[in-house]
């Protein structure tokens, strides 16, 4: 992980929305060098939105209507990060990135949080998945059992789709 100094975070603007005090603060302190706006509630987050860009926008689901506010992140353009624990399940998952999130983590992950926004903010605000995949896979393994890419098309689909894109990746750099 870059240094505060050089991460690509400082002086960043971002929205966090959780209707837990104490994970708002803590991930306030994660992005001690960005520029914060904390929302506990739906009708908060949303009047930020309304009046306020972001270069990251953080989202619990449960308690603040999450789905409802990425939609409208991802309508203007803002990377959003699901970070979750009530809702952590393979259909949350695989809504969040249908609906267009960047990354999704478990809050039991929040300690990884800088990292995967420091990649979003170096992709241009792009998705993050490749990365994500390969960093989580083994724990969502764990938490929703050995076969959950097989069970679903889309996450067998999605697989398919990162290997084919390492394959590619691989190849251009033995060109190189």
């Amino acid at each position: 992980m870059l240094s505060p100094k050089e991460s690509p975070l400082k002086g960043k603007t971002v929205l966090i929305v959780d209707d837990e005090p104490d994970v708002l603060d803590a991930i306030a302190d994660c992005l001690d060098s960005c520029i914060i706006d904390k929302a506990q509630d739906r009708n908060t987050a949303m009047e930020y939105l309304a009046s306020c860009t972001y270069d990251v926008v953080i989202l619990d689901i449960m308690g603040v209507n999450g789905f409802d506010i990425l939609q409208e992140t991802v309508e203007k353009g803002f990377p959003t990060v699901i970070l979750t624990a009530h809702a952590l399940n393979p259909e949350t998952l695989k809504k969040s990135m249908k609906l267009g999130a960047v990354v999704f983590l478990p809050k039991e992950k929040m300690t990884e949080l800088r990292p995967f926004l420091e990649e979003v903010i170096l992709s241009g605000g792009k998705p993050v998945w490749k990365k994500f995949f390969h960093k989580l896979e083994d724990y969502f393994s764990r938490r929703f059992g050995p076969d959950w890419i097989e069970q679903d098309r889309f996450f067998r689909e999605f697989k398919e789709e990162v290997l084919k894109q390492e394959a590619g990746d691989d190849a251009d750099s033995l060109k190189s």
